[in-house]
């Protein structure tokens, strides 16, 4: 049987310690990125500096 779980990948195709998380629903992982990225203000915000995350749909 297939599971569906959620996974954080990298635009630019590189790991790191966010992608090697798996996630059973899409909300959790969206906590994570929402936590990373809240500390930023979108006005003033530099995002050349950081890596862009997408949360993807995996079948385990």
């Amino acid at each position: 049987m297939n599971t569906l779980k959620y996974l954080i990948v990298r635009h630019d195709g590189l790991q790191d310690e966010i992608t090697s998380n798996s996630f059973d629903n899409y909300d959790d992982a969206y906590c994570l990125l929402e936590g990373i990225y809240a500390d930023l203000c979108c006005s003033d915000a530099d995002y050349e500096d950081r890596p862009y995350y997408e949360i993807i749909e995996s079948k385990d």
